[in-house]
């Protein structure tokens, strides 16, 4: 059989472009040596969260459109592969800092255009039980959950489903799609002969503690999530100058800080701990389109800290792309800067 596009990278950004492209009727092939999820999309925290609904711009509408699209597109994965993603859209609770009402507030009013009325950002007292320990929180309904390394599984389950070829490192065959992670990035160049980003280390845990029902925390830049599977995830760190996957004693800081700030999780033990490298572009925003002056070739990498989150949007643009030759890549996010070839796939 003969194939469409060829994508190189099973994390969270290949899968996804697959599965837009497949949906569309492309034959595909997904090629990494590594196996699925196998760099940072195999992690554990999942918190598919929007930025703050001020000062828009068009990272942050993409985003938003993105978290909006995420319900169904995972629905139709879980249909399709017979698998659960772990997603859920359950809101986010953070707190209101001292002086922070009125800010808060400002906001509020903000997300009632920007996230169209869809999704709200209140201001409301503090839960008993599962809280980030103030009296008051920021409850938004936007926020979602997901497992990433099940999310991923469940992806190429789907995709096998499709008939798509994930066991062979077939030739290169119809257009192909770099999705290759960190070392990816590292190999691309811009004019100035800079790499275009760079992996940033994050660290993970996962305690044995059940709160599958209750939205995510985010405190003091701590992601608390809890996962349908009655467990609870917390990260993640974020490192420049280490570049190894152990865990060690951020890690366990992490986690006595998490505990700390919410007394309710206080006894719960660690099933796991896990460390990645992260896709970080220069510009912190995705790096998406075409690779300048080498025909049929694209780009889809540097999703780091949100990549769960704009998968859905970047497997749609991705495949308006390549499939269709239509090009609705926001500025922010586009390839021109790049130098022609750069290095390795």
């Amino acid at each position: 059989m003969s194939i469409d596009v060829t994508i190189y990278g099973a994390g969270i950004f290949g899968l996804s472009c697959a599965w837009a492209l497949v949906r569309r009727g492309a034959r595909v092939a997904v090629v990494d040596p590594a196996g699925v999820g196998a760099g940072s999309s195999g992690g554990i925290v999942g918190a598919l969260a929007p930025h703050v609904p001020e000062q828009w711009n068009e990272k942050k509408a993409f985003q938003y459109e993105s978290l909006v699209m995420a319900e169904a597109f995972w629905s139709d994965v879980a249909a399709v592969s017979g698998m659960d993603p772990g997603y859920a859209r359950l809101g986010r609770l953070q707190p209101v800092l001292p002086g922070g009402r009125a800010l808060a507030d400002a906001r509020g009013q903000g997300a009632k255009t920007l996230w169209q009325g869809r999704y709200h950002w209140t201001v409301e007292d503090a839960p008993t039980g599962w809280t980030p320990g103030t009296a008051q929180v920021i409850r938004d309904t936007l926020s979602a959950r997901i497992h990433p390394a099940r999310a991923c599984t469940a992806l190429a389950a789907a995709l096998r489903a499709q008939g798509v070829d994930m066991e062979h490192d077939l030739p290169v065959q119809g257009h192909v799609l770099h999705a290759t992670g960190w070392q990816g990035l590292t190999h691309l160049r811009d004019n100035k002969d800079r790499a275009a980003g760079n992996g940033v280390k994050g660290q993970a845990a996962l305690l044995g503690f059940d709160a599958a029902d209750q939205p995510q925390l985010f405190i003091d830049g701590l992601h608390i999530i809890p996962h349908a599977d009655g467990t609870t995830a917390i990260g993640a760190t974020s490192e420049r100058e280490a570049m190894d996957t152990t865990t060690d004693d951020l890690l366990e800081a992490l986690i006595q800080k998490a505990k700390t700030l919410v007394p309710a999780i206080v006894d719960a033990p660690v099933l796991q701990r896990w460390a990645g490298i992260r896709p970080r572009a220069r510009s912190r925003a995705p790096l998406l389109g075409k690779w300048p002056r080498r025909p049929g070739h694209y780009i889809a990498n540097g999703g780091f800290k949100i990549g769960f989150g704009v998968a859905p949007k970047v497997a749609e643009v991705m495949a308006d792309l390549i499939l269709e030759g239509r090009d609705t890549i926001p500025a922010p996010f586009r390839t021109d800067g790049l130098a022609p070839w750069g290095f390795g796939a």
